[in-house]
C-alpha cells in the first residue's frame, strides 16, 4: 500500500476578502484599462477635436476638451489607470498644454508592446528599450529646435502670437484666435519678465455679451464688493489717487454679541458706547490724514464708515478678496496695513486712473495706468457659464505656452510634424541595434505616429494615406512636414504655416508618457484591501466593548 504524502498546511497570509491578481494577465488588464482612457480622450485631440459634456452627481454640467480637466472630472478608480491621470495633471502644471497628447502617447506605447508581453518578453527589456528611445527623442528635439532672436521685439511678439494661436486651435475659441492670441500675449508681457508669475493674471467671468466683448485690463479689476448706505454718494472716478490697502475692520460691533459688561448706572453704559464710537472715529480720521482717496480692506467697512468717507469724497470697498488685494498692492505699490496709525506715504500706492465701470450686469472697480503694473486682469464675456469656463481653461493653456516660449525662446513645428520626425529618427537608429531592443525601439517609433494619425481621424481625413505622404516627406529630409486639416493635400510644412509650439511641450510629454508606461509595465500584481473599499470604514471597537455595553444596559441604562 502506497504511503500518502504528508499534506502541506494552508498558510493564510492575507485577511479574508482580499482580492489579489498577478502575473501577465494582471499586466494585460492594466494595459487595457489605460487604453480605455485613451479611447475616451482621443477624439478631443487636434484642431477638429470634439468636446465632452460631463455631468457630476449634483447635476452640474461642464463642457471641455482639455485632457487634464476631463480626467479630473471622470473620477477614475482603476489604480493603474490613475497613473495616466497623474501625468496629465503634471503636464498641465508644468507646461499647461499637451495634456491629451501625453495620455495618448503613454497608452499607445503600452498598446504597441502588448503583443511582446503576451509572447513572454520580459517587461524589463521593454522598459530599457523605452528609456533608450525616450533619450534619443529628447536629443533629436534639442538638435532640431529653432532658436528665435529675442532682440527684435516685433519678431519675438510675432513668435509668441503663433504659439498662442497653435495652443488655441483645438479649443472652443479657435474661431477667435487672433483676438485672444493678442490678449494672451499682452497679458503675459505685462508681467515681471524675471519670474512670469501667471497667478498675477486675474480672470473674471461675466455672463452676457459675446466673446469679442472680453477685455484685458492692464492693472487690476475686481467685482464691486458688498456696500452699505452711503456708497452711492462716493465718487466713482479719480485721476492719480492715493490708494490705501487695509486689513482692518471699520464697523461698529453690537455689544450684546461681542462683550459682557456689568454696569451700575446708565451713564456708565453710555460711556462704553461713546468709547467705541471714539475708537472708530479715531481710525477714520487717521485714514483721512494720510490723503488716501481710495480705501480698500479685506475686512468689512460698515455703514457709519461708508457714509463718513462719502462726506469727504473718499471711495471705500470692504470685504475685498485676498487675491485681488494682493494684486492691487503689486500693481499700485504700497502694502497692506493692519493698523490705522503711523501710516506714511510709502505705505500708500497710486495709479493713473481709478473708476467703477459697468461691465455687463455687474459693476467693476478698475485700476489702470499703474506705475508697477506687473499684473493684469482678463474680463471674459460669453453666453453660457460653461462656455466661459471653457474659455478660461483654453486661455490658461495659451498663457502657459506663451510663458514657456518667453522663458526658452525656441520653437518646433506642431501638427504632428515633430512626432513624425522623431519616429523616422528612432526607426533609423533601431536598424543599427541587434536583438530584441530593435523591436522595442521600432514599437516606440510606431507609437509616436498616434498623434498625427489621431489629428487626421478627428478631422475626417484618411489617416493611412496622409501618414504615407508624411513618411515619404520625412524620408526625403523635410522634417517640418505635418498634418494640414484645411488644405486639399492634407500635408504641409507647418514651420512655414506658423503652427509653432515650445519644444518643452514635446519633451515633457514624451518623458512623462515613457515614465508612466514603464511604471505600469513594472507592476505584475495588484492587492486590493477589502476594508479600504468600504464607505468610510470607522475604527474597530476594542475587544470586549460590545459585552461591556450589554452589561451596562442590563443595569438599567436607557435603551436608544
Amino acid at each position: 500500500m502506497q504511503r500518502g504524502l504528508p499534506m502541506q498546511p494552508t498558510v493564510v497570509l492575507l485577511r479574508e476578502g482580499t482580492d489579489t491578481s498577478q502575473g501577465n494577465p494582471q499586466l494585460l488588464s492594466n494595459i487595457s484599462a489605460c487604453l480605455a482612457i485613451s479611447e475616451t480622450l482621443s477624439s478631443t485631440l487636434g484642431p477638429r477635436g470634439m468636446d465632452k459634456l460631463i455631468v457630476n452627481e449634483r447635476g452640474e454640467a461642464q463642457i471641455t476638451n482639455d485632457g487634464a480637466t476631463i480626467l479630473k472630472l471622470l473620477d477614475i478608480v482603476h489604480p493603474a489607470a490613475r497613473t495616466l491621470v497623474d501625468i496629465a495633471r503634471a503636464q498641465d502644471a508644468e507646461v499647461g498644454d499637451g495634456t491629451t497628447s501625453v495620455v495618448l502617447l503613454a497608452a499607445q506605447f503600452l498598446k504597441e508592446v502588448r503583443g511582446y508581453i503576451e509572447e513572454g518578453v520580459s517587461p524589463h527589456i521593454i522598459m530599457k528599450g523605452f528609456r533608450k528611445a525616450s533619450q534619443l527623442a529628447e536629443e533629436r528635439i534639442k538638435a532640431i529646435q529653432i532658436s528665435i532672436d529675442k532682440s527684435d521685439p516685433e519678431q519675438f511678439r510675432s513668435l509668441l502670437l503663433k504659439c498662442a494661436a497653435t495652443s488655441m486651435s483645438s479649443k472652443l475659441i479657435h474661431s477667435e484666435k487672433p483676438f485672444f492670441s493678442n490678449m494672451v500675449v499682452d497679458a503675459v508681457q505685462s508681467l515681471d519678465p524675471n519670474d512670469l508669475d501667471e497667478s498675477l493674471i486675474g480672470v473674471k467671468k461675466i455672463p452676457g455679451g459675446g466673446m469679442q466683448d472680453s477685455l484685458l485690463i492692464r492693472g487690476v479689476s475686481f467685482k464691486k464688493t458688498f456696500t452699505y448706505a452711503g456708497a452711492e454718494q462716493q465718487p466713482k472716478s479719480f485721476r492719480d489717487p492715493l490708494i490705501l490697502s487695509l486689513n482692518v475692520e471699520l464697523e461698529l460691533k453690537a455689544e450684546k454679541d461681542n462683550a459682557e459688561v456689568r454696569v451700575e448706572a446708565v451713564k456708565d453704559y453710555q460711556a462704553i458706547v461713546d468709547a467705541e464710537w471714539e475708537i472708530i472715529y479715531r481710525k477714520l480720521e487717521a485714514i483721512e490724514k494720510t490723503g488716501a482717496k481710495v480705501v480698500l480692506s479685506k475686512l468689512p467697512i460698515g455703514d457709519l464708515a461708508t457714509q463718513w468717507f462719502a462726506d469727504r469724497d473718499i471711495f471705500c470697498a470692504g470685504r475685498v478678496p485676498a487675491g485681488d488685494l494682493r494684486r492691487v498692492c503689486q500693481a499700485v505699490g504700497g502694502s497692506v496695513q493692519s493698523t490705522c496709525s503711523d501710516i506714511t506715504r510709502e505705505h500708500l500706492g497710486t495709479c493713473g486712473r481709478f473708476e467703477e465701470r459697468q461691465v455687463g450686469g455687474e459693476r467693476y472697480n478698475i485700476f489702470e495706468e499703474c506705475p508697477k503694473a506687473q499684473t493684469c486682469t482678463l474680463l471674459l464675456r460669453g453666453g453660457a457659464e460653461q462656455f466661459i469656463e471653457e474659455v478660461e481653461r483654453s486661455l490658461h493653456d495659451a498663457i502657459m505656452v506663451v510663458k514657456r516660449a518667453i522663458r526658452n525662446g525656441e520653437v518646433v513645428a506642431g501638427g504632428g510634424a515633430v512626432e513624425m520626425d522623431l519616429s523616422a529618427h528612432i526607426r533609423k537608429h533601431a536598424l543599427s541595434i541587434p536583438g530584441k531592443q530593435q523591436l522595442i525601439l521600432t514599437a516606440f517609433a510606431k507609437a509616436l505616429e498616434i498623434i498625427p494619425r489621431q489629428i487626421c481621424d478627428n478631422a475626417g481625413l484618411d489617416s493611412t494615406d496622409i501618414l504615407n505622404k508624411l513618411r515619404m516627406r520625412h524620408a526625403a529630409g523635410n522634417k517640418w512636414f505635418g498634418v494640414d486639416v484645411d488644405g486639399p493635400e492634407g500635408v504641409r510644412d507647418n514651420m512655414e504655416a506658423f503652427v509653432w509650439e515650445p519644444p518643452l511641450v514635446k519633451l515633457n510629454a514624451i518623458s512623462s508618457a515613457t515614465e508612466a508606461a514603464c511604471l505600469i509595465l513594472s507592476v505584475d500584481e495588484t492587492v486590493r484591501n477589502p476594508q479600504s473599499e468600504a464607505q468610510n470604514p470607522g475604527p474597530k471597537a476594542p475587544p470586549g466593548a460590545a459585552a461591556r455595553a450589554m452589561r451596562g444596559r442590563g443595569r438599567g441604562m436607557p435603551r436608544r
